[in-house]
């Protein structure tokens, strides 16, 4: 069977469009082999590999496979620059061809038993005859840090291989479907880049084109502010190189709570944490606070556990709370902006959160968070006194949480 050349232009068509109209890389990749089968490519496996730009992993693959099964069609791999997985790096085809510069390299699996690449062994158990491999490289102005090349191998079962046309087919549709994975994936480095640096929320709205200077939206919102108790003077004793992932460690703790409960991170300054959570729906906001608190102080509970055991200093969260209406919008220069809130309720929560040293409490709120509690919850806030708050015109009644239960680390700051 010979490969419809008609068909192979059509099919160049249709990467194209799909790469133009966004899609998931797996979706195309399927639609892509089966096409290429109907054109008479004799495909029994196909892989896609493009790095990224994301925190926690390196990239992503996609594959297919002409027996059909109920495995994920994608996975997200961490750093391969280290231990066991570099070597399987170094092992593979595309390190081979990105030290030799070959544009791609063709392996006749069901021949040549020498090849010691990886997973040439279980691919010719499988039962694959052929395999070639491509690299699609981008210039150093279309790369995003690692996400500097597109990855790509496809095999046959047939008997005798690939024939000529059929690797031909392959060398002019491959780079199309490269071009529109990098065009689907620069969309997710995007999503991601404002998602991490931004928060869920304020990026969707970046995304969506609210960047203009000045403009912003009067929400009436639930405020969250934290910081780490004495981590000033922590960071001055301990090893320059221990204060990061100090750090590190107590954010995570604070952000996953706010993240679990449906609140928005706003900013970090530091060891300080800004969050809201919308209270456009009444009670349920303060309620999603509350329910953050609570699990942000299990969390630093057991992270304290496991740094005593380690020998490494511990700190605990000051907390203040706070309800009402802040701008929420672009701040800054022509071309420098901000995303955030401002407003007298911003400055209000910071100093809430300040008054935990005086006040000896790890969790302070106002008379107008409790307003936003229900009334379970309103049960459990009891009054700690007046207090008058820097740049707050008249002193404030402030509001703690009484124990949990005895033992728990949820009231007093020791």
């Amino acid at each position: 069977m010979s490969v419809k050349s008609s068909s192979i232009a059509e099919i160049g068509q249709w990467v194209v469009a799909r790469g133009l109209a966004g899609a998931s890389e797996a979706d195309l990749l399927d639609s892509f082999c089966a096409r290429c089968r109907e054109a008479g490519l004799r495909l029994s496996h196909g892989l896609v590999i493009i790095d990224t730009l994301h925190p926690t992993y390196e990239g992503r693959a996609f594959w297919w496979d002409l027996t059909q099964t109920n495995e994920n069609r994608m996975i997200e791999y961490g750093p391969t620059n280290t231990g066991e997985a570099a070597e399987k790096w170094r092992r593979s085809s595309f390190y081979h061809l990105l030290q030799s510069g070959e544009p791609d390299m063709r392996i006749r699996i069901g021949q040549d038993l020498t090849a010691d690449f990886l997973n040439l062994d279980r691919l010719r158990s499988e039962g694959h005859t052929d395999y070639i491999a491509f690299v699609h490289r981008f210039d150093r102005d279309g790369s995003i840090g690692e996400m500097d090349a597109v990855y790509s191998h496809w095999t046959t079962t047939h008997d005798d291989g690939f024939a000529d046309d059929e690797l031909e087919a392959l060398r002019t549709l491959v780079p199309s479907l490269s071009l529109a994975a990098k065009c689907m994936s620069l969309v997710r480095v995007a999503g991601t880049l404002v998602e991490v640096y931004l928060g869920r929320d304020t990026g969707r709205r970046v995304l969506a084109g609210q960047i203009s200077r000045g403009v912003a939206e009067r929400i009436h919102a639930v405020l969250w502010y934290s910081d780490l108790r004495d981590f000033t003077a922590i960071s001055e004793t301990i090893p320059p190189e221990e204060i990061m992932p100090m750090l590190n460690a107590y954010a995570e703790a604070v952000i996953s709570s706010i993240q679990s409960e449906g609140g928005e991170v706003l900013k970090l300054t530091g060891d300080g944490v800004l969050a809201i959570f919308n209270a456009e729906i009444g009670t349920q906001a303060g309620h999603a606070a509350l329910r953050a608190e609570r699990a942000m102080r299990l969390k630093v509970e057991a992270l304290n556990q496991q740094r005593a055991a380690d020998g490494r200093p511990v700190t605990e969260v000051y907390l203040g709370l706070h309800v009402g209406d802040v701008f929420y919008g672009n701040i800054g220069s022509g071309d420098r902006l901000d995303f955030t809130v401002i407003g007298p309720a911003v400055n209000e929560v910071c100093r809430i959160a300040t008054m935990c040293r005086s006040a000896g409490r790890l969790m302070l709120a106002s008379t107008d968070f409790i307003r936003a509690a229900t009334r379970a919850e309103r049960q459990r806030l009891v009054s700690v006194g007046r207090f008058a708050l820097r740049g707050v015109e008249r002193p404030r009644e402030l509001f703690t949480l009484d124990r949990y239960h005895d033992g728990d680390p949820a009231g007093h700051a020791n």
